[in-house]
């Protein structure tokens, strides 16, 4: 590694060879990653670990991965692998963020990055003092028809935001061992589900002035509904809904002076979008919709810039966004077991 410069780099940018990943958890997400990669150009999966050796081997056999491993520790320590991908539940993200940074391999974690802000911002802060590339892995952020669609909204096609309405309902078969509702495993469904919409929100919109919030919790304590609704400092209203049991529509509406933006489909990964002006419709098709793929490309494109942060996800929108969760389902009454510090803006 080279020393942080104010100017410069501060690793050397992985270039004309593939970036080696480890794969930290070897789940159903992992998979979808390790797909990912093998699908785009930049980068080959050298090891995977899982705390059953047994299931880390499986793995690596059906992908054609060399290594395999039966520990973290391992995987970490390996020092042919460039950057870790983590998809382990949300609580034990923190600690192995931080494994992973001190031994200066770049991460690429799920979302949430954390459990709390407190956690994400000690994991961010500790990539930029150590010269590593750190990113939450929302993947929505980097898919083609979101980025057409804000591109649409910043450059005034409908006028001035007034309004932002999502919902992500996803309905899950009530189980308090079910990780979706146990606290002990970062359950509920704002860390899960609406993180989405309030991610999208924040992106296209803008960040709260204050924060209003209603919903319900389930009887391990977890939260399964919840209702935000905020204004920006530029004085638009966002509604945003999310909930564990129900089921329904997913379909975004942007409002604005001049027009409307309709985005079809779920809101972590719209299929297209309706543009409405006055009599004037257009319907703009998803095309380019390849899952994580997208947000592989822009991890790979990082490394090879020497950058510390995305400019698609910076480091500053994942701890605004994670504020505004923990706002929220602190007003619902739901604290994790893990927590050790108040709430921090």
């Amino acid at each position: 590694m080279e020393q942080a410069t104010p100017s410069g780099p501060t690793y050397t940018p992985i270039s004309g060879r593939p970036v080696r990943w480890g794969l930290l958890a070897a789940g159903g997400i992992a998979r979808s990653l390790a797909e990912a990669i093998a699908a785009v150009d930049g980068g080959e999966v050298v090891a995977v670990a899982a705390r059953d050796g047994g299931r880390a081997r499986t793995f690596a056999d059906e992908f054609g991965i060399p290594r395999s491993y039966g520990s973290y520790a391992e995987l970490i320590a390996d020092p042919e692998v460039d950057a870790i991908y983590i998809s382990s539940t949300h609580p034990f993200h923190r600690d192995q963020a931080l494994a992973c940074i001190e031994a200066g391999k770049h991460v690429l974690v799920e979302k949430p990055t954390t459990l709390t802000v407190h956690d994400t911002e000690a994991v961010l802060d500790e990539g930029r003092a150590r010269g590593v590339l750190v990113m939450e892995a929302m993947w929505t952020r980097f898919q083609p028809v979101v980025l057409d669609a804000l591109a649409r909204v910043r450059d005034g096609r409908i006028g001035t935001v007034r309004s932002f309405h999502a919902a992500f309902p996803i309905p899950v078969d009530y189980d308090e061992s079910h990780r979706l509702f146990d606290l002990d495993n970062g359950g509920g469904a704002l860390l899960d589900l609406g993180i989405y919409p309030v991610t999208l929100a924040h992106l296209v919109v803008g960040h709260p002035t204050h924060v209003h919030v209603l919903g319900s919790r389930v009887a391990t304590g977890a939260d399964s509904l919840a209702a935000l609704q905020w204004m920006t400092t530029d004085g638009a209203v966002v509604q945003v809904l999310t909930d564990s049991l129900s089921h329904g529509s997913t379909e975004t509406i942007v409002r604005g002076t001049e027009g409307s933006i309709h985005l079809h489909g779920p809101v972590n990964n719209p299929t297209s979008f309706t543009v409405r002006r006055g009599d004037e419709e257009e319907l703009v098709e998803g095309g380019d919709r390849r899952g994580y793929q997208h947000q592989v490309e822009e991890f790979h494109r990082c490394l090879a810039e020497g950058l510390l942060e995305s400019p698609l996800a910076p480091h500053a929108d994942t701890v605004a966004i994670m504020t505004i969760l923990e706002s929220a389902r602190r007003e619902l009454g739901v604290r994790y077991p893990q927590e050790d510090a108040p709430l921090h803006t």
